[in-house]
């Protein structure tokens, strides 16, 4: 499927302001993979495709579940906000026709993170937060961290704003945002030590 495609495609999926959103992470994760030497075309496909089952409704996720074998962990089933991005990486693959891992993997892990991502998938991770749509406390310091060749470090502080977010709202917090702090936030003292 062509680009242009999955885009007219997209609208059967996400209302026209979510579709903006995803055509501007597009563009987010197209710039950063040009800083960090990433494929721009496969990033530039997991940014438009990133956010296709943000507005399945949580009664309607064990039907995705059941129709492509998806098996949710206990957090992700009882939150569309931790689903989508699961559910995302099958409707990419099945109704959008991608084929390529990477791709479905930084669609997979664009809400959580992970430890030890790939560089697709920091690159789509991070474009989803600072995308120039974005207005929130703390965006621009992490724009100027992303863009600015300290990918690793706007993780860690990309995760430390989900965290004080989750806490205010008093919602779940994923076991692997966690570990994805952990992680990222060791390697960058780890390097820090080293020089």
């Amino acid at each position: 499927m062509k680009k242009s495609e999955m885009i007219e495609k997209l609208s059967e999926y996400l209302p026209e302001k979510r579709k903006i959103h995803s055509l501007n992470v597009a563009k987010a994760a197209v710039r950063l993979s040009e800083i960090y030497g990433c494929d721009p075309e496969k990033a530039e496909i997991a940014g438009i495709l990133h956010d296709t089952a943000k507005y399945v409704k949580l009664a309607d996720v064990p039907g995705y579940c059941e129709k492509y074998n998806i098996i949710l962990d206990e957090m992700e089933k009882n939150s569309t906000a931790l689903s989508h991005s699961v559910l995302g990486t099958y409707i990419a693959k099945y109704e959008f026709g991608i084929k390529d891992e990477e791709i479905l993997s930084a669609i997979r892990y664009h809400t959580t993170a992970k430890p030890n991502m790939s560089l697709l998938e920091k690159v789509v991770y991070i474009a989803d937060l600072i995308e120039i749509g974005r207005d929130y406390p703390g965006v621009e310091e992490l724009r100027e961290l992303a863009y600015g060749g300290f990918l690793d470090e706007a993780i860690v502080k990309s995760i430390d704003n989900t965290i004080s977010q989750v806490l205010k709202k008093k919602s779940l917090l994923h076991l692997r945002t966690v570990e994805s702090r952990n992680y990222y936030l060791k390697k960058i003292k780890n390097a820090n030590k080293s020089i």
